[in-house]
């Protein structure tokens, strides 16, 4: 006898159904259904509560922490100049840190029961329904529990009187991170370069879903090597 292929019900809450697709889960959730209805996750609705975040939570929730970050940093004898250079050099790095995070966790290949269900969780669902807008920003409570070890980080390669502002120019740079994402999906913007950057991150979701890891730049996609090829290129090759 040959065993039946699992298919999942859309009608029914998704998460704990995705994990049977097994080897079979990595195509299935790479093809998008475009849709701004989200689908249920769960059966229990305090689960499925938690699972949605309208957009403007990120900015309302994480600005007032940026604040008192560069407060605090400013108290401990920083001059503006200073804060300045560091708030940079802090956004700089969280733009390293959301190329590797989406290139190595959220893309990360998955194939047991509880890893397809973890992935679907933490990135799966937003490429298998990428117009879902409650669910395209990260949950501010699954934020604040990453934020301590990414503190904790800063602690260890920065001077105490440049962690909050190193650490909330990070801060600064995931919500500014967020919106964008936002933004690419459900905005219309009609100059570059949003223009341009919509269109490479669209590209990313409908063409070529292992290249173009970069949401606000593609810097890191050029340095090392995953910008995706031009519609030219790719045809000619």
């Amino acid at each position: 006898m040959v065993a039946q292929e699992f298919t999942v019900d859309l009608n029914k809450p998704l998460v704990f159904q995705v994990g049977h697709l097994g080897e079979a889960y990595q195509e299935w959730v790479h093809q998008p259904i475009v849709s701004k209805e989200g689908p249920r996750f769960f059966a229990n609705d305090l689960l499925e509560f938690l699972t949605r975040t309208v957009w403007w939570a990120v900015p309302v929730i994480w600005l007032p922490v940026v604040g008192w970050c560069l407060t605090k940093s400013i108290q401990m004898g920083n001059t503006p100049p200073q804060l300045a250079l560091m708030v940079a050099t802090g956004i700089f790095l969280w733009t390293l840190i959301e190329y590797t995070l989406h290139r190595f966790l959220f893309h990360i290949k998955t194939e047991s029961y509880w890893g397809n269900t973890a992935h679907y969780l933490l990135h799966g669902c937003h490429h298998k329904h990428p117009m879902d807008g409650l669910r395209l920003v990260f949950p501010p409570a699954a934020t604040a529990i990453l934020c301590v070890p990414f503190w904790n980080v800063v602690k260890l390669i920065a001077t105490p009187s440049t962690t909050p502002a190193l650490f909330g120019g990070g801060l600064f740079g995931y919500v500014m991170y967020d919106c964008t994402h936002y933004y690419l999906h459900h905005g219309q913007p009609s100059k570059d370069p949003a223009k341009n950057l919509k269109r490479y991150h669209l590209n990313h979701h409908f063409r070529i879903q292992n290249k173009g890891f970069g949401i606000t730049s593609s810097l890191w996609d050029i340095v090392f090597g995953t910008l995706p090829p031009t519609r030219s290129s790719s045809q000619s090759g």
